[in-house]
């Protein structure tokens, strides 16, 4: 048995489609060849803040076990069904696929890490599937064969979730979807935290259907691949539901994320983490959003916490000059109006500045708030007429609304890969792939 590594990307479009429907379909014609899975489908997020991505960005990756004579017959499928499925007549759909054989070696690895954290070029993919001998299939410009390199590199060999995805018959996409919004809930409270961002506990809104015309009915998203399948037990869908698949990913684990070592590093498109002082006091710009600049010893950058961001925001606001943060999100280049910003997805609150208000002395004499004179000339009461050349002003210490910690963007607005301040304790630090047990692939699949 050979090890086969298929990863592909980039068939969908902003007006449909969906990646992960396609490894559904690849799977259940796979599983007809009688090949073997030894791990999960992966479902892996590359960097969010790149321009030309569809939605979330997700490439996939098939791991196979199958003989020698049916790799060409592998490759057939996997290469009708991506063309048939993509949105190959949309603009800026343009699907890659590749085939990588045998173990996936730690260049690959670094490859698919940067895929997360930064911008990689096409011609980079190129470069290393013809130093290891992969294989590659472009339709049109093929640009999805980055994703589909990533794919295959992304060992999650550390934190890492699950997905399962449901999608609907073909005749019921475009309408509503008719998902019973208190078996979501009952689904969150006999779960718990082995599941997440299912409804947002601001708005009680549920979140695992999304709103577009795609195939996707709900995704639940969880620890382990037990706790969504037990999800989708729980939860009551209204319509039929065509097939549902597990996948393996890096949703929810801030993968993306990388610190920073001074602002002056920070680099457009780029996911950081970057530490500052707050340099004034934020302002609310058109929209209702929160810009805010932070400063070290290597220059400044401004920081926006966006309307629809809730917590975020309401936080942002209440930041002042002094306060020492660190700021995670995604870098929004230099346009003709703004300069370069960091779009906020978590601020930590390492070190709130003391807030003090300067007021008059009080009257020595009666006990009323006594006038300023003038710079330097002391102050005057207005009651008595008392004058006191020597008193200063007095300084109260006013205590602020806000403590030191973590503070992220409301559910309904994160992003698939920030971790939600409930998965934190939860990260998992070992690779917990099967390591050559053959995975049925009933198990992460079905009608």
């Amino acid at each position: 048995m050979e090890k086969l590594h298929v990863g592909f990307d980039d068939t969908d479009s902003r007006k449909g489609g969906c990646t992960t429907y396609v490894a559904a379909l690849i799977i259940e014609q796979l599983s007809k060849l009688r090949v073997s899975f030894f791990d999960y489908p992966f479902l892996v997020r590359l960097n969010p803040n790149v321009p030309w991505k569809t939605r979330g960005n997700g490439a996939l990756c098939l791991r196979i076990l199958c003989e020698p004579q049916q790799i060409d017959e592998v490759k057939e499928v996997v290469a009708e069904t991506v063309e048939k499925e993509s949105e190959l007549s949309e603009a800026g759909t343009e699907p890659g696929i590749v085939f990588f054989k045998g173990e996936v070696l730690s260049a690959v690895e670094a490859f698919a890490e940067r895929t997360m954290t930064s911008v990689v070029t096409k011609k980079e993919a190129l470069k290393l599937i013809k130093k290891h001998n992969a294989e590659a299939i472009r339709f049109k410009t093929g640009r999805g064969i980055i994703g589909g390199l990533a794919a295959i590199g992304a060992q999650l060999k550390g934190d890492h979730t699950f997905e399962l995805i449901a999608y609907r018959t073909k005749q019921n996409r475009g309408t509503p979807r008719k998902i019973d919004g208190s078996s979501v809930l009952q689904m969150e409270r006999q779960l718990g935290r082995q599941v997440f961002n299912n409804v947002d506990p601001e708005t009680g809104r549920v979140l695992i259907t999304p709103r577009g015309p795609d195939p996707v009915l709900y995704g639940i998203r969880g620890e382990t691949a037990e706790a969504v399948k037990r999800g989708h037990e729980i939860v009551v869908s209204h319509e039929p539901i065509e097939r549902w698949t597990i996948f393996k990913t890096n949703q929810g684990t801030d993968a993306h994320l990388k610190r920073a070592v001074s602002i002056s590093d920070v680099k457009p498109y780029n996911p950081v983490i970057i530490r500052g002082e707050v340099a004034a006091k934020p302002r609310v710009i058109q929209g209702g959003h929160v810009v805010f600049q932070i400063r070290d010893n290597t220059g400044k950058v401004d920081c926006a916490a966006y309307e629809p961001t809730g917590t975020l925001r309401d936080l942002a606001m209440k930041l002042i000059q002094g306060d020492l943060v660190e700021i995670y999100g995604g870098v929004r280049p230099k346009s003709q109006t703004n300069p370069m910003t960091v779009n906020a997805e978590k601020i930590h609150l390492i070190k709130p500045a003391v807030l003090l208000v300067y007021r008059n002395p009080l009257c020595p004499s009666c006990g009323k708030r006594m006038k300023s004179m003038g710079r330097g000339q002391g102050f005057e009461c207005l009651k008595c007429g008392f004058h006191g050349k020597t008193l200063k002003k007095t300084v109260y210490e006013i205590e602020r609304p806000l403590k030191p910690g973590l503070y992220a963007t409301s559910p309904h607005s994160q992003r698939h890969l920030t971790k939600p301040l409930l998965r934190y304790g939860l990260e998992k630090t070992g690779n917990t792939r099967l390591d050559e047990q053959v995975l049925p692939y009933k198990f992460f699949y079905g009608h």
